[in-house]
């Protein structure tokens, strides 16, 4: 049964919502400058690939001639109290028009070793973020924080706390007339999507928490949206089609063993934007003997190339060989 807490934050993210619709998105206008604040999610996605590239490139393709400046200013392990301590220096001083903070995780993940923040300190602080930027003359968006882990909501050790902090900034949002972001409730729907075999990663993070390249193109969606950017696509991905007809002698413990470690490739490599894995339910009975099937999808040539070699799929490669009776491969592009 899921946390009552979390039931309660869902229906608090309803209300919010409409809220937040009724203050509405606002364009990015020429000469506006972002600056997203947040902890180790975002310094990382200063990376090729990471959300606020994704975000910046995205910008410049569509809003060509603006003149928008993009600064990122993510700490890792930051928690709320560190945004205040440094928020002239990494923000204030930018002169920014616009500052999207995305906060929380830490505040709630570091409670394990007893250094998280207070509920009291994490509102009153996120309060005080907006006000200071506020008098700065520029506009707030406000993010709740994602997850940490990716089994289905309520099913991880910390949902119920992320919950309620999530919870909070949703309150904070409405409270203070702030555009919100609900990040927790976007990662809730596309994880009961996605996530079909309840695991704790791979899906959207490389370890529950930290992103891959899909959590990052997802993010990088949900921001865009919040500025009524619709997110181009390149228009075609490469898709990596992968049959196994496994050797008659295998137990069905050591088929799920393969089939376990594939699942956890796109988490290790970050090329691999989507991953559909499935054993055959054809009744043509043209199948061959292959009985597991697995797509493994890329942006371009590129991403392949780089997820053939990686030590991470060769190491995959030795666990599944002296198991397979013979495998199939087929790429082709789809849009």
């Amino acid at each position: 049964m899921k946390p009552l807490i979390f039931i309660l934050s869902l229906i608090i993210a309803l209300m919010t919502n409409l809220s937040s619709a009724a203050d509405g998105v606002v364009p990015l206008k020429s000469g506006d400058r972002v600056v997203f604040l947040g902890d180790s999610i975002t310094q990382q996605g200063a990376r090729p690939g990471g959300y606020v590239e994704v975000f910046k490139q995205q910008i410049a393709d569509q809003l060509k001639g603006k003149n928008i400046e993009v600064i990122n200013a993510g700490i890792g392990g930051h928690k709320v109290p560190d945004l205040q301590k440094r928020l002239e220096r990494d923000v204030l001083s930018k002169d920014p028009t616009v500052v999207v903070i995305y906060i929380g995780i830490n505040d709630v993940w570091h409670s394990i070793r007893k250094q998280g923040t207070s509920v009291e300190d994490f509102e009153s602080g996120l309060v005080d973020l907006i006000e200071q930027i506020r008098e700065k003359d520029a506009r707030v968006i406000l993010a709740t924080p994602s997850v940490i882990g990716e089994k289905h909501a309520g099913e991880n050790p910390l949902d119920g706390m992320l919950a309620q902090y999530a919870g909070i900034t949703r309150k904070v949002a409405y409270d203070q007339h702030v555009q919100l972001i609900d990040l927790q409730e976007a990662f809730h729907h596309e994880l009961e999507a996605r996530n079909k075999r309840n695991v704790e990663k791979g899906i959207l993070t490389t370890d529950g928490v930290h992103l891959n390249a899909a959590g990052n193109q997802f993010v990088a969606e949900q921001m865009l949206s919040a500025f009524g950017v619709t997110p181009m696509k390149s228009g075609k991905l490469l898709r990596h089609v992968v049959l196994f007809k496994f050797k008659e002698e295998m137990t069905e413990a050591q088929v799920q063993e393969i089939v376990d470690a594939f699942s956890e490739l796109p988490g290790k490599i970050e090329t691999i934007v989507d991953y559909e894995a499935g054993t055959d339910v054809s009744v043509e009975n043209k199948a061959a003997g292959f009985t597991h099937g697995f797509i493994v999808s890329f942006d371009d040539a590129k991403g392949r190339d780089i997820y053939l070699p990686h030590p991470a799929h060769q190491e995959f490669v030795k666990l599944v060989g002296p198991r397979l009776d013979d495998v199939l491969v087929f790429d082709f592009y789809a849009k």
